[in-house]
């Protein structure tokens, strides 16, 4: 099943030039409160070799409110109320629920819609860049069961990248575009209730180690 997560940020400076990626993640945790943007994303195996590919559009209201609509090849929703994460599988007829406990767990829209601890909850490391991204690692502290290594790639400040890597070596890839920050969003749009005749799982969240 498909389960994730995307962001962005304006160009930031400094006192001596450009803004680093370090710069802009911290200031995209602190001071984009709403965003939305269209997604394209890819499930790599360990080779490499694609083994899913999907695409929408996730909206984001901090904290800890989002959805993602995926809308090719299948139909799914991912949201988050601030208390509880729906999936809905429209083609299965199912939705899955769990609470909403605080850790990163299997989706990546928990890391970008969240308050943001950075330095609490993650080891964060500049890469360096490649092509005209610039690129930054974060390795989660604790072990919640999700991703193991997460990278973020910016443009001139703004997020086009993610890549989250996971314990079996799967690699999640996300490319935003469209993207805009501080938007007026209906809070409708993190509101979630199965629809009549559909099948709904409770589901244990996985336990922070």
């Amino acid at each position: 099943m498909l389960l994730l997560t995307g962001a962005l940020v304006a160009t930031t400076l400094t006192a001596g030039g450009a803004s680093t990626g370090p710069e802009d993640l911290r200031r995209f945790f602190k001071d984009v409160h709403s965003f939305t943007a269209r997604f394209n994303q890819v499930v790599l195996d360990e080779s490499l070799n694609m083994l899913q590919e999907s695409s929408g559009t996730l909206w984001i209201q901090r904290p800890n409110r989002f959805r993602w609509n995926y809308d090719v090849p299948f139909e799914q929703q991912i949201v988050g109320d601030g208390k509880k994460i729906w999936v809905y599988d429209v083609e299965l007829q199912q939705v899955t629920v769990r609470q909403l406990t605080g850790g990163l767990g299997n989706t990546p829209a928990i890391l970008l819609a969240g308050r943001g601890t950075l330095d609490d909850d993650f080891t964060v490391k500049a890469l360096g860049s490649q092509g005209k991204l610039q690129w930054l690692q974060l390795i989660p502290k604790v072990n919640d069961g999700g991703f193991e290594d997460i990278r973020v790639g910016f443009e001139k400040g703004k997020i086009r990248m993610l890549e989250m890597i996971d314990g079996f070596g799967q690699t999640t890839r996300i490319a935003l575009r469209d993207a805009a920050e501080n938007v007026k969003i209906n809070p409708k749009k993190f509101e979630f209730e199965p629809p009549p005749g559909v099948d709904v799982v409770q589901q244990r969240a996985v336990p922070r180690r």
